[in-house]
C-alpha cells in the first residue's frame, strides 16, 4: 500500500505549532517502522488549483502573511512560509490519495481533513480545505462527479459545508459533539449532534443510520472519510468518550459500509489532540492498519 505524507521529509515547526502538528511526524515514523505501507512525499497543491476552492482575498492573505489579527487568532497557528508549504503539501496529499482510492478502492493521506477552512476563511488549525480541493480536482480530471463526505471528526465540518452547501453533486455528513467548536455552524446536508460523554456503543448506534441516510442520496463516485481521533475519551478538545478499540471499530464499520455500497474511499485523519500525543498517534496508526487491510 502507498500512503501520502506532507511530513515525509520534514519542515521546521516553530514551538507554538508543535501542538497540534507534531503528530504527523510521529505517525509517519510509526508507519515506516511498522512496514505496512510505502510513504510517499505529498506534492504541494498549486495556487491555481487552490483558487478553485478559496477566494482570491484569502489566498492572497495566506500567501503573503496578510491575515488580520482576528483571522490569525481564529487560525490558531502562527503564520510562516513553512506553515503554508506544509498546508499546501497536506492538501496535495489528499488529492494524491483520492486518485489512489479510485484505483485501489481505498487509500489514505497521513494528514488532511482540514474541514474548518471555507471559501473565505481559514480557522481551527485548518489552512486549506483539502477534501473539497480533491473533489474539485477529480471533477476537473473527469475521474469523479458525485462526492460523499463522511466527517467523523469531533468538531462539525463548517468549512466543508460552506464550500459544498450549494453543490447538488455532493452530500456532506458530519457526526460531532453537540457542545463543541465551531459554535456558529454552517449546516451540512446531515448533521448528527452527539451529547458530551457519548461512548463506543452509542456512537456506532448513531453512525449506522446516518450512513444509511447519506448513502440513500447516492450513487457516489467517491467518498472522503474524515477519521478524526478527537472523539477519544482522552482528547483535550473532544468531550466524547470513545476508546481506542471503539474508534478502530468505527473506522472498520465506515469503510466496510462504503465498500459494500461500491464507493471508493479516500481517508484523511482530521483532528486529534490527546493529552498524551502517543494516544493520538496510536489511533491514527489503527486507522492506517484498517485501510491497509482493505487496500487492493
Amino acid at each position: 500500500m502507498r500512503v501520502f505524507s506532507h511530513d515525509r521529509w520534514g519542515f521546521p515547526l516553530p514551538p507554538q505549532s508543535r501542538f497540534p502538528l507534531e503528530k504527523y511526524r510521529l505517525l509517519r515514523e510509526r508507519v515506516e517502522a511498522a512496514g505496512v505501507a510505502t510513504v510517499l512525499e505529498s506534492q504541494a497543491a498549486g495556487w491555481d488549483e487552490l483558487a478553485r476552492v478559496h477566494s482570491p482575498r484569502l489566498l492572497g492573505c495566506l500567501r503573503g502573511g496578510g491575515l488580520s489579527e482576528r483571522e490569525q487568532r481564529g487560525l490558531g497557528l502562527p503564520w510562516s512560509p513553512a506553515l503554508i508549504e506544509r498546508a499546501r503539501r497536506a492538501a496535495g496529499g489528499t488529492v494524491g490519495a483520492a486518485r489512489e482510492a479510485l484505483k485501489r478502492g481505498v487509500a489514505i493521506n497521513l494528514g488532511g481533513g482540514t474541514h474548518h477552512a471555507g471559501r473565505d476563511f481559514a480557522r481551527g488549525y485548518c489552512v486549506f480545505n483539502d477534501v473539497v480541493l480533491a473533489a474539485v480536482q477529480l471533477r476537473a480530471e473527469g475521474r469523479a462527479r458525485r462526492v460523499l463526505v463522511v466527517d467523523c471528526d469531533v468538531h462539525q465540518g463548517d468549512g466543508t459545508a460552506d464550500l459544498l452547501g450549494a453543490d447538488r453533486e455532493a452530500f456532506t455528513l458530519s457526526l460531532h459533539g453537540a457542545r463543541n467548536y465551531p459554535f456558529a455552524r454552517v449546516p451540512s446536508d446531515l448533521d448528527v449532534d452527539l451529547a458530551s460523554g457519548t461512548g463506543d456503543d452509542e456512537y456506532l448506534a448513531r453512525l449506522a443510520p446516518a450512513l444509511d441516510a447519506a448513502l440513500e442520496a447516492g450513487p457516489f463516485d467517491i467518498a472522503f472519510y474524515l477519521a478524526g481521533a478527537d472523539p477519544f475519551v482522552g482528547d483535550r478538545l473532544g468531550r466524547l468518550a470513545l476508546t481506542k478499540p471503539g474508534l478502530r471499530a468505527r473506522d472498520g464499520f465506515a469503510l466496510d459500509r462504503l465498500a459494500g455500497a461500491g464507493i471508493p474511499s479516500c481517508v484523511v485523519l482530521a483532528g486529534g489532540y490527546a493529552e498524551d500525543i502517543t494516544d493520538t498517534v496510536d489511533i491514527n496508526l489503527a486507522t492506517v492498519l484498517e485501510v491497509a487491510a482493505r487496500s487492493g
